[in-house]
């Protein structure tokens, strides 16, 4: 089954609920990147995922990529495919021209982004930590690093990394070991193994530039020591033409449940004298830095979820379409019938294709409140915009990634039988999705994010100003009047409802009692997430009502309503459920004695 690019369904969300056209008009950097640019934009996008990337995603589970003799291959096909992505500009959409980018909004990004993960995640984790170092190089880089790299960066000559993990150290980074001696000339001398190293390396490209974070002497303990340090696989020369081999190697990689062509690279640094490296920024805010790389990072991962859920949407709808199996209940057909015609196959089916709109829907808008905050002209609309966006960030990725392994469970459902035989290709999706809750930040840390710095630390205040935004989209919907837009109003209403009295009971118990918030921490982001997801998809009945009204794509508009509907009636009340949880059940999270496990 061929991957389709959903580009209706994205320039939907990009017009009615991103405004990328009120973004062009107020934006002078973004005056030509109005809906005509997103469209021509991710037509070209499609063609290159559809015909190019997707068809390497089979392969390269079947085939991955593997080390031998201190050298990584990729998946055959791989490397022609990623060249076609470096000359179409595609690694460059989004970052400065100045440095070679298209300076596209994220907002059309995020577009082409689905769609490199949905064709092949595995392919897609190279561009996207690449994307991570060049944001880390933009803010803290000195001004011959980023001249340096980043247009090389930009081109698909080399790609990026990002070394944080350790053996002894997973996400508490305090416990980082390795260790950078400076040379006196500016460079140092990296010494250290870090672990889980996405594309780490690879013979796709001439050079890949590793981002590492390690101590200098005397540095503080904790996370306020460490720095973060620029380190190439080949030293470069001052006009970027490619020296010596560093001191950088991978002595294996992973074998894993997914993403199997994207090599999970051990990498050690300085077995040979040590590997040369140049500091990022100002010794001891390695961290700090490093946080640019892994926001961009998070927000890509919760788009890789709603990407990897529709690619697997998609392929249960096909296999629905197609498989014929036992009459239908209500007996329009007097023979067995495609299991789409049996009630429950089609609750499934409905089920991703809301959780996959609702969670797309949801970064659109996230990437256009961070298109404002990085561009606008107001000052106070790029600090709303810039606290909207940091609130979204563990919401995309950690809801979005957490329904990817319902969506792609349910495509193996749907499939039956051959779900579970790995030649109908969809447990691959499956398997691929595990990862995604993990990496870049579990969905605990995400929760954690939410509760710690995101609601308690100004007391819930800016999560309530969202639930106010919430309840005007809930009069909008009771001015409506139509039967759908009630029906969503109704179960919007209860969940926003839900959500606040958990944001008040976090606020209150987040600093005198930290276990009891804590405890109900993922479900609380859970909570968040289902009714950001929803909050969306009601403001695309409001706007599908109006255009089906003048008579726009009366089919696509149709289709809008019933699946904000559905999404309204089947997954917004498990907002209550979670606020109970949350409210209701953190005694019983701690109450068991560590003995007794």
């Amino acid at each position: 089954m061929t991957y389709r690019a959903p580009i209706k369904d994205m320039l939907f969300d990009m017009q009615a609920l991103a405004g990328l056209q009120t973004l062009a008009e107020q934006i002078p950097a973004f005056a030509d990147h109005g809906l005509d640019t997103a469209q021509a934009v991710l037509e070209e996008a499609a063609k290159l995922n559809e015909d190019v990337i997707a068809p390497l995603n089979v392969e390269g589970d079947r085939n991955p990529s593997y080390w031998k003799d201190g050298q990584v291959f990729a998946t055959p096909g791989f490397k022609e495919a990623f060249q076609q992505y470096a000359e179409g500009g595609w690694q460059g959409l989004q970052h400065p021209e100045s440095y070679g980018g298209q300076g596209l909004p994220k907002t059309i990004g995020t577009g082409c982004a689905e769609m490199v993960q949905a064709a092949n995640v595995s392919f897609a984790l190279c561009p996207l930590l690449t994307d991570g170092a060049v944001e880390a190089l933009l803010v803290a880089g000195t001004e011959a690093q980023k001249q340096l790299f980043i247009p090389r960066l930009l081109s698909g000559e080399w790609t990026g990394t990002m070394n944080l993990t350790e053996p002894q150290a997973g996400s508490d980074l305090a416990l980082v070991r390795s260790r950078a001696e400076p040379q006196g000339d500016g460079t140092y001398k990296i010494f250290g193994t870090k672990i889980f190293i996405t594309w780490g390396d690879h013979d796709m490209t001439d050079n890949i530039v590793h981002l590492v974070l390690a101590r200098v002497p005397g540095a503080p303990e904790g996370v306020k020591g460490i720095s973060l340090f620029l380190v190439p696989k080949f030293l470069v020369q001052a006009d970027g033409s490619l020296g010596e081999r560093n001191d950088a190697y991978c002595v294996s990689i992973e074998h894993k449940l997914g993403i199997k062509a994207s090599p999970t690279a051990v990498l050690q640094f300085g077995d040979n004298g040590g590997a040369i490296g140049t500091l990022i920024g100002e010794e001891n805010r390695g961290l700090e830095y490093m946080f640019i790389m892994m926001n961009a990072a998070r927000f890509g991962v919760g788009v890789q979820g709603l990407a990897v859920a529709d690619r697997a949407y998609q392929k249960a709808v096909a296999y629905a379409k197609d498989r014929v199996q036992s009459r239908p209940v209500d007996g329009s057909q007097s023979g067995p019938a495609a299991i789409i015609h049996h009630p429950d196959v089609r609750r499934m089916l409905m089920t991703q294709r809301a959780l996959v709109e609702g969670c797309r829907a949801m970064a659109i808008d996230a990437a256009a409140a961070y298109d404002i905050a990085h561009h606008h002209s107001d000052a106070d609309a790029r600090k709303q915009a810039q606290a909207f966006y940091e609130f979204m960030v563990p919401l995309v990725k950690g809801y979005s990634t957490e329904i990817s392994l319902e969506v792609t469970s349910l495509g193996v459902q749907v499939h039956g039988g051959m779900g579970f035989i790995e030649e109908t290709g969809a447990a691959q999706y499956y398997r691929d999705a595990r990862i995604l809750t993990i990496y870049e930040g579990t969905t605990a840390i995400q929760a954690n994010d939410l509760v710690g710095r995101k609601t308690t630390r100004d007391g819930g205040a800016f999560a309530r100003s969202v639930a106010a935004q919430i309840e005007e989209t809930e009069g909008a919907l009771a001015a409506s009047g139509s039967a759908a837009a009630l029906a969503v109003r109704q179960s919007l209403a209860l969940a926003r409802a839900a959500f606040v009295q958990v944001v008040d009971y976090i606020a209150a118990n987040g600093k005198s009692d930290p276990n009891a918030a804590f405890a109900g921490s993922v479900p609380y982001l859970m909570l968040g997430g289902n009714l950001m997801a929803g909050w969306q998809l009601a403001r695309s009945l409001l706007a599908a009502q109006e255009l089906l009204a003048a008579g726009q794509d009366v089919e696509f508009m149709q289709a809008k309503i019933t699946t904000a509907r559905f999404y309204a009636e089947h997954i917004l009340p498990r907002c209550q459920a979670l606020r109970d949880a949350v409210v209701g059940g953190a005694q019983s999270v701690m109450a068991l004695p560590i003995d007794a496990f």
